[in-house]
């Protein structure tokens, strides 16, 4: 009897399929993209899932992570492994060695015809090349450049660390959120996601789709600057306005709020579930399944603050409550009446009804694989022009000939 195939070797079937060619709101938008890693190529991947035509350009190596494992188990191509796959979607690739001459010269006939160029160099590596933000637009007035870096462009404000290289850690550390993130009283941790890559890419897409509007009503591109650890910061907001209202030094909290209870993640007798009933109504409904109605006038839990102040009799009525029920009981038992969920790993969320009924994977072809796999789509939607997963992402140098009529040069 054959071994059973492993659950995620089938997980496609499940996920929807690819749209049939490119859609979306900036199907007019050409991108020319020259960035590396993880936080430029996901600030690209959001403008391609949205409809831009985005030219990855890659130098002779490849971008850093395209050929990091993993790759699944009968790719022997290895054209790209699961990093650089799940940021490169919806892109063409070209190679060019931007110190050689000619192909600098490639990269600027395709600047003439294109809306916007992202870069995550260092500060002053394009200016090294001579394709400065100021050269660029001499030539093409309307071009939005967007540059990622870990602490932005003097050209935006002067920072002491400009000429420091970033990774997500860095930027997590230095824009606060490792500060207060982890279990009270233990050692500090990083997000599970790398938030000080997505993030900060989140908001050049933001600022570039921003830019790119004010060039389109004006004909005046301009260069559009994120700083990683600026972003990571913004996002922190309550560490700043907290110590600014209060002198409060926020700690690692776990996953309870500071402001309203309960609110975070209980542990239940097969997993963990998130419960949060802050408001009267929903701590009404916490009290009735509790079957403890006398928390609804006991002093140390008549309102939200009161519970934030006593959270250590509120872990004591609820824990047992959890522990002794499994997550599907709890969510059935709250869901619909109070904010509850559970806390879904890779299995369940491939298995999870709002996932499918919002298509939120998408099985994508892979070169060399003999299946699928699968990647989340575009949490953006659209009612007049949808966009999504079309192109899986490119082999190096796949459209070569498509662009400048030269072969492959890999």
């Amino acid at each position: 009897m054959s071994d059973p195939i492993p659950p995620h070797q089938t997980a496609h079937r499940h996920a929807a399929p690819m749209r049939d060619g490119r859609t979306g709101p900036l199907a007019d938008v050409r991108v020319i993209d020259l960035t590396q890693a993880l936080a430029g190529p996901y600030c690209t991947m959001i403008l391609a899932d949205l409809g831009a035509d985005v030219i990855k350009v890659e130098p002779p190596r490849g971008d850093m992570p395209r050929f990091l494992p993993p790759f699944t188990e009968h790719d022997e191509e290895r054209a790209y492994g699961g990093y650089f796959g799940s940021i490169n979607r919806n892109k063409r690739s070209v190679v060019l060695d931007l110190k050689d001459p000619d192909d600098r010269q490639r990269l600027l006939d395709l600047v003439d015809d294109a809306d916007v160029i992202v870069e995550n160099f260092k500060a002053g590596v394009m200016e090294r090349l001579d394709l400065a933000y100021e050269t660029l637009a001499e030539r093409n007035p309307r071009l939005v450049y967007g540059a990622i870096r870990g602490f932005g462009d003097p050209r935006t404000g002067a920072s002491p660390y400009a000429d420091w290289p970033a990774f997500d850690i860095v930027a997590q550390a230095m824009g606060g959120l490792i500060s207060y993130t982890g279990e009270p009283g233990r050692d500090r941790v990083a997000s599970g996601p790398s938030v000080g890559d997505l993030y900060p890419a989140t908001m050049a897409a933001v600022g570039i789709l921003g830019a790119l509007h004010h060039a389109r009503a004006t004909g005046e591109g301009q260069f559009v600057d994120v700083a990683m650890t600026d972003a990571v910061m913004a996002l922190c907001e309550s560490v700043t306005w907290r110590y600014s209202y209060t002198g409060e030094i926020q700690a690692p909290r776990g996953s309870s709020h500071p402001s309203i209870a309960p609110f975070e993640v209980f542990p239940t007798a097969d997993g963990f579930c998130a419960i949060a009933a802050p408001t009267p109504g929903q701590w009404e409904v916490m009290c009735e399944v509790l079957e403890r109605p006398d928390l609804l006038e006991d002093e140390r839990t008549r309102t939200s603050a009161r519970r934030v102040r006593n959270r250590d009799f509120l872990l004591e009525v609820m824990l047992p409550w959890t522990r002794a029920r499994t997550t599907a009981e709890i969510v059935d038992l709250l869901g619909g009446r109070v904010p509850v969920g559970p806390v879904n790993d890779a299995p369940a969320l491939f298995d999870s009804e709002h996932v499918r009924a919002r298509e939120m994977l998408v099985a994508v072809e892979h070169p060399g694989s003999d299946r699928p796999v699968v990647t989340p789509n575009t949490p953006i939607r659209y009612t007049a022009t949808p966009a999504g997963i079309h192109r899986r992402p490119p082999k190096l140098g796949e459209h070569q000939l498509e662009l400048f009529g030269e072969q492959d040069p890999t």
